[in-house]
């Protein structure tokens, strides 16, 4: 019995230790591979996004896979919809990870456009590398070395594929800032510090961000009209 035990611990050890590997806090952004319709999706349907970014202090690369599933897709007698989703494991040299996140901010793929063009016109004759652009949520990247800025004050580092920085807490509303054993500057790719919330989806509500019970649930809901998420969507997800 005890070597049965043994052989189940040494078949699990790997997965755990990299599962471990993730400390909670850590920020994983991400683009949706696919599009999300609330009114043609089922329960159970996979969902995949791809990591932009290599994260600090992880072992997840840019164009890790991350994975996940929709919990429930309904539609309210008033016209509404509603979309409960779940991200849950992370691919971490070959191996599928276990874990459990919650939303921190979601962009449509316009806003993602809009974060990768220069903000002058005269950058347009330069190299991508130096162009000057705003993130998600108004911070301004000056590229070409140099720095994140938030009006005056410096928030971040450029990188090759994106922007490090710490998560920052806006005043009212509901993202927190540094959290657990992520202390470190974090991977931000497009979205700002304070990055927080619903950008360019003016007619969604995110009713749950799965910080609590049910935890890792993510709940987006639409009054009226249909609720899509569209392919190249970008998610700031954070590990419970």
């Amino acid at each position: 019995m005890r070597s049965i035990w043994l052989a189940a611990l040494w078949m699990c050890g790997p997965a755990f230790a990299l599962a471990q590997s993730v400390p909670s806090g850590t920020l994983l952004p991400v683009s949706l591979d696919g599009s999300l319709n609330a009114g043609k999706a089922h329960a159970g349907q996979v969902i995949r996004a791809t990591v932009m970014q290599n994260v600090p202090g992880t072992a997840i690369r840019r164009r890790t896979h991350i994975y996940g599933h929709v919990v429930e897709a309904k539609r309210s007698k008033a016209g509404g919809q509603t979309l409960e989703i779940r991200f849950d494991s992370v691919e971490i040299r070959g191996k599928s990870v276990p874990i459990q996140t919650n939303l921190r901010a979601l962009a449509s793929f316009l806003e993602v456009e809009q974060a990768q063009i220069p903000e002058e016109m005269s950058s347009r004759g330069m190299t991508p590398e130096t162009w000057d652009t705003q993130q998600i949520g108004g911070d301004q990247v000056f590229r070409g070395g140099g720095p994140v800025d938030e009006g005056y004050k410096t928030v971040g580092s450029v990188t090759p594929w994106g922007v490090l920085g710490l998560p920052l807490m806006e005043p009212g509303m509901p993202c927190r800032g540094a959290i657990g054993d992520a202390t470190r500057p974090q991977a931000l790719w497009l979205f700002s510090a304070d990055a927080c919330g619903l950008y360019g989806y003016p007619y969604i509500h995110i009713d749950h961000y799965g910080r609590v019970d049910p935890k890792g649930t993510i709940v987006l809901t639409s009054a009226n009209g249909k609720l899509k998420l569209g392919s190249g969507s970008a998610i700031l997800l954070r590990v419970s």
